[in-house]
């Protein structure tokens, strides 16, 4: 079937028709001016499979023609679709077994991986929970114990759902007592979920209720303190077959937030709020710490900021008999009268988040006027101008306020990044004084966080680049109040943190910018440019990488004596809204200028050569690495693209991608497009015009499931490519760097995947880039360790 599907398809448009290499207007970015340097692999043009190319798929926007020859790639489930798939994944799979080290950095990183991986404990009514992984297990386990000595109990084991570990459990909610839990399970990477409700008996065990709740996506739970009903969020029931979920591309709009009363079918479910004015705004939810008001969150995109809405529950009935709360005359579509719902801030000048509160003294976490973010307090019953609200902790000088947190009593925990680095104090919440900063290990982030309104106890998890870290608790009642070690992780690999050298250092940027990057590699290491180096990067979204452990990168580390670069792009949170603000928008070539000067540094600095460096990026990482290698494919040696946003002129048309526009702007605004254009991915592919005239290898990984940046991105990336710089003149092409995608068959973005995903993906990317780098494997094998996610054992070690 696939021969017949790929012979029928042509190549491309005949030679002779005008625009069989049809590009965009100049307002495109012209082709690079140098090409990269030949990897450690080789892929001649006729070796790749052939693809049709559709010339008449052209529109004009803005005044500019675009072609879009591989539009036919956006339907998943055709059979055109599927073939190309196929052929891209067999070419990719003949590729992967020329990487000679490939096995031996599966075992070793198989053998880091296993290892028992422990959540944050947190309390919930009278028993602590925490999640557990053993080492190799698919899917996290959530157990519960009566004491923190106690022997754990299974509550939700999500690996009992699916033969192939791929039912995900994304959430469990409890209910105020503890006595209740509302669950989010996803299937095959997706972000759809489905919602189940279980007891937790006297013993510990779940004792499963009949509830079932569908079509849910970016849901929140928020249970009433009556414990007979929580809300959630849904979407109207899709067009696509329920059996295709996660595979459709349509847009995901109108989101709904409704109220599920315990033992009710979803269909008796009040709509609490929608706004068919605003199709795009999403409902977050949230109970505050006493019961009384609910809170709701509207926002539009991804920038932070928000409205803030309060709904005081006491307004609302309770219905006979059941008495939970009845929201039937006030829904949204089939009730009788409006909900009293109190809209405290109607704009989206800034975020606004819940805190704590005292009655009608709501604590806020905010970025109003403070790019940092700033702790304010503000009274319901007089709130006045948000400008007016009291600080409570002032925006710092220069640390970005990430959380902050109340206990019981007059206590407030707040965790800042200071040059990207956990800061964590203890304050009072009446006032904001500070009591005392908590001493941390070192370079490092605060990966878990746990404490709440119901007791002076704390814990926190700690890690960093060389180390699977340790979770800590502190009591705020005690005389000095200290981190306590609780748990310490150990690797079974035997491994020294101290054998590695972890450093930060700011690269100034193209426009002067000082841009921070942690370095991370073997003590005693040569910096003669020859060593295999890993420079990831994301740059977006107002996320902050932080320094954190990854077995993975380890492996790189140990394996291959690597180098492993984290770059702190702008975009990105590391600095507060500012920094975010000058990587989006007009401002995204800012992003790419910060990565290719890291990638500069790196080589002028003696750590690597272009042809010892491989950069990578997932998400708006993938768009990070994809632009970066159209603009100076000369930097590079290899490209690992994962899971990226590609299409910049079509992302907003599909799921959720219309949320981005806030980073991205809008191609349907001639401004934005004007800006957007240049870097798109897809439409600035282009033979380099000196030098080698060839691209660095690249591989683009994606899952058929990934319904959040949805696989045509990737797919017609790599069409593009591979006929822009191969296909299209096959006779003259200098491209022998191969151009690669790998398809993971039931699996999405990310969220989810089990463990035997995630450690065959990893070996396929790293393997491929090591081998374009040329590197050696460093790494003595070992007595066998524990059996591999798929049962092979596993023989390596540091």
């Amino acid at each position: 079937m696939l021969q017949r599907l790929v012979a029928r398809l042509p190549r491309s448009a005949p030679r002779n028709y005008p625009c069989r290499n049809f590009k965009t207007s100049s307002s495109a970015m012209a082709p690079a001016a140098n090409g990269a340097p030949q990897s450690g692999l080789t892929l001649l043009p006729s070796e790749y499979p052939e693809v049709f190319r559709d010339p008449s798929v052209v529109e004009e926007l803005h005044g500019s023609k675009v072609a879009d020859p591989y539009r036919w790639l956006e339907d998943p489930d055709s059979t055109e679709t599927q073939a190309f798939v196929e052929a891209q994944n067999k070419l990719t799979a003949k590729v992967l077994e020329q990487c000679t080290t490939r096995d031996q950095f599966k075992s070793l990183f198989t053998a880091l991986y296993d290892y028992p991986k422990y959540g944050t404990p947190f309390k919930r009514g009278d028993r602590y929970y925490y999640y557990y992984n053993s080492g190799l297990q698919q899917q996290y386990v959530l157990y519960g114990q009566d004491s923190l000595q106690a022997e754990p109990v299974i509550l939700l084991d999500p690996n009992t759902l699916s033969g192939d570990g791929t039912v995900a459990l994304k959430d469990a909610v409890f209910s105020d007592n503890g006595q209740l839990v509302a669950y989010q399970l996803s299937s095959g990477g997706s972000d759809w979920s489905t919602i189940k409700v279980l007891s937790v008996g006297a013993d510990g065990a779940a004792v499963p209720h009949d509830d079932l709740l569908q079509h849910v996506k970016f849901s929140s739970i928020a249970w009433t303190h009556d414990h007979k009903g929580f809300f959630y969020n849904r979407f109207a029931e899709p067009k696509s077959s329920p059996d295709s979920l996660g595979t459709e591309t349509d847009t995901n709009q109108n989101q709904l937030l409704c109220y599920h009363v315990l033992g009710t079918p979803q269909s008796q479910d009040a709509t609490v709020l929608a706004d068919p004015g605003h199709p795009l705004w999403m409902f977050g939810a949230e109970v505050t710490d006493d019961g009384r008001y609910l809170l709701v969150y509207a926002s539009e995109g991804c920038q932070p900021q928000n409205r803030l809405f309060y709904l005081d529950l006491q307004q609302v009935p309770k219905a006979q008999g059941s008495g939970a709360l009845d929201f039937s005359s006030f829904d949204f579509f089939k009730g009788t009268q409006p909900l009293p719902l109190v809209k405290l801030i109607d704009n989206f000048d800034a975020s606004w988040d819940y805190v704590a509160n005292e009655g009608q003294q709501l604590t806020l976490k905010t970025n109003l006027d403070a790019p940092r973010y700033r702790v304010v307090c503000v009274d319901l019953s007089n709130p006045g101008a948000p400008s007016s609200w009291r600080d409570v902790i002032p925006q710092h000088a220069k640390d970005v306020l990430q959380s902050a947190v109340a206990l019981q009593g007059d206590a407030l925990v707040v965790r800042h990044l200071r040059d990207v680095k956990a800061a964590l104090t203890l304050h009072k919440l009446s006032s904001g004084e500070r009591v005392q900063e908590f001493e941390l290990p070192g370079i490092g982030s605060i990966g878990g966080f746990s404490g709440d309104r119901k007791s002076t106890e704390f814990f926190f998890s700690f890690t960093s680049f060389v180390e699977p870290g340790a979770t800590y608790r502190v009591d705020v009642a005690a005389s000095s109040p200290a981190p306590e070690l609780f748990r310490a992780t150990q690797l079974k690999v035997p491994h020294n943190p101290a054998d590695y050298e972890v450093k930060q250092v700011f690269v100034m940027s193209k426009d002067g910018v000082q841009v921070p990057m942690f370095i991370t590699h073997r003590k005693g290491l040569q910096l003669d440019g020859s060593n295999p180096t890993l420079l990831y990067g994301y740059g977006g979204f107002n996320i902050s990488l932080e320094p954190g452990f990854s077995a993975s990168r380890l492996a790189w580390l140990a394996g291959y004596n690597g180098v492993f670069a984290q770059a702190n792009l702008r975009g990105g949170g590391e600095y507060g809204v500012e920094w975010r603000n000058a990587g989006s928008k007009a401002n995204k070539q800012n992003v790419f200028n910060d990565f290719q000067a890291c990638a500069e540094y790196l080589q002028q600095q003696g750590y690597c050569t272009p042809d010892k460096l491989a950069i990578q990026g997932g998400s708006n990482g993938g768009l990070l690495v994809a632009a970066c290698v159209n603009q100076r494919p000369d930097l590079f040696c290899c490209g690992i693209a994962q899971v990226g946003v590609m299409d910049m002129l079509r992302f907003h048309k599909f799921t959720i991608g219309h949320a981005w526009i806030t980073d991205y702007g809008s191609p349907d605004e001639a401004a934005e497009f004007a800006h957007i254009l240049p870097y798109s991915p897809l439409h600035n592919v282009a033979v380099p015009q000196g030098g080698s005239r060839q691209y660095p290898a690249m591989i683009l990984a994606t899952g058929d499931h990934d319904d959040r940046v949805v696989p045509l991105h990737s797919l017609k990336l790599i069409a593009e490519l591979q006929h822009q710089l191969a296909a299209a003149a096959p006779d003259s092409s200098q491209q022998r760097n191969p151009l690669l995608i790998r398809v993971e068959v039931r699996a999405g973005h990310g969220a989810g995947k089990p463990t035997a995903k995630i450690i065959a993906e990893t070996s396929d990317l790293l393997g491929f880039a090591a081998q374009c780098l040329g590197a050696r494997w460093m790494a003595a094998d070992a007595p066998a360790a524990a059996a591999d996610a798929g049962g092979v054992p596993a023989r390596a070690s540091l």
